[in-house]
């Protein structure tokens, strides 16, 4: 039997392309830090919303050493970076998070997002951009250690076949309403406050 890694690798695998081609085309049409930084603005919003909705049932049994993992935080960090400021973006939808299962079929696509982030940061480098880009940069040598420790706790926990379609389809679903999202021209709500050094230091 197949570990339930490979099992929503394979279930999500046409909307995980449909995104992956939503993005990288946009990383190919970027001429600035400007265009990056729109392009952060999408993640950032994005998982910013998913972390608050998989908050209240993330633990280390779900995700070991969870509370150093990578966060919308480091995309905060690289808009910061970019004398940008971060914004937020209305009506953003996500799947539903109600139970531990549908927190880690959230995260399995959070975390695995890691996983192309060193192409990216090529892709950037290549147009002159080399600032900003922590999270992209995922968690440098240990990217793949801890992407293995993370499909390890998932594959050798005794889910029974209904709480593994329950985590499949929440999967699917992250990948989908993220691809929805590039597919609207997003409004703004109200800037994310900042302090006033980081105001200062953030002005174009």
């Amino acid at each position: 039997m197949n570990p339930l890694s490979k099992v929503i690798k394979d279930a999500t695998k046409e909307d995980h392309q449909a995104l992956e081609k939503k993005v990288v085309e946009r990383l190919k049409n970027i001429k600035s830090k400007g265009d990056y930084a729109d392009l952060l603005k999408y993640f950032h919003n994005y998982f910013d919303h998913l972390e608050k909705a998989i908050a209240p049932f993330l633990t280390e049994e779900i995700r070991p050493n969870y509370k150093d993992r990578r966060t919308s935080e480091h995309l905060r960090n690289d808009l910061l970076a970019l004398q940008d400021v971060p914004v937020s973006f209305r009506d953003i939808t996500i799947p539903v998070i109600s139970n531990s299962l549908e927190a880690i079929g959230a995260l399995y696509v959070m975390e695995g997002s890691i996983m192309g982030g060193g192409i990216i940061v090529k892709m950037l480098a290549k147009k002159g951009i080399t600032k900003g880009v922590s999270f992209f940069s995922g968690y440098g040598e240990d990217t793949l250690m801890i992407w293995n420790a993370f499909q390890k706790a998932m594959n050798t926990s005794a889910y029974t076949q209904e709480q593994k379609l329950i985590i499949i389809y929440t999967a699917q679903e992250t990948f989908r309403h993220f691809s929805q999202l590039f597919d609207a021209v997003p409004t703004f709500s109200e800037p994310v406050m900042l302090n006033s050094n980081e105001f200062i230091n953030t002005q174009k």
